[in-house]
């Protein structure tokens, strides 16, 4: 059976990061940390969705993976996947150090959260009927 309170909780989770790195772009500079919290909701959402149908899934940050499962139930995911591979670098490129340097802009930050609220929007939009 389906479990819309873990559901929701997935949710408000993806929607705190998303709503966080939105709420900082315009007064920060921080764009790394900003990207990092993109991914976050991304991968959360993608987790709503995984749960929401009940598939089987491990511990994982890797949008590329969790987009897998996701397609394998729904081929809708396909039109997603450029997104996934933009955001899946900020992940580790800023929370780990790297022998190469790495920095973000605001205009990657922007990117981000454009490939966000496409990836928001599918998972919304396959979900619409569970979380009536």
């Amino acid at each position: 059976m389906v479990n819309k309170k873990l559901i929701n909780e997935w949710i408000e989770k993806a929607e705190e990061d998303f709503g966080f790195a939105s709420s900082i772009i315009e007064e920060s500079a921080y764009y790394a940390q900003i990207c990092f919290h993109f991914q976050q909701a991304a991968e959360k959402y993608l987790k709503t969705y995984i749960v929401a149908y009940e598939l089987e899934f491990r511990k994982s940050h890797e949008l590329v993976e969790l987009l897998g499962i996701c397609k394998a139930k729904d081929q809708t995911f396909a039109s997603i996947e450029e997104e996934c591979n933009y955001l899946n670098r900020f992940y580790i490129d800023t929370r780990y150090p790297v022998h190469w340097p790495v920095s973000y802009s605001k205009e990657d930050a922007l990117k981000a959260k454009i490939a966000v609220k496409k990836i928001a929007d599918t998972v919304f939009s396959l979900i619409s009927e569970i979380i009536k």
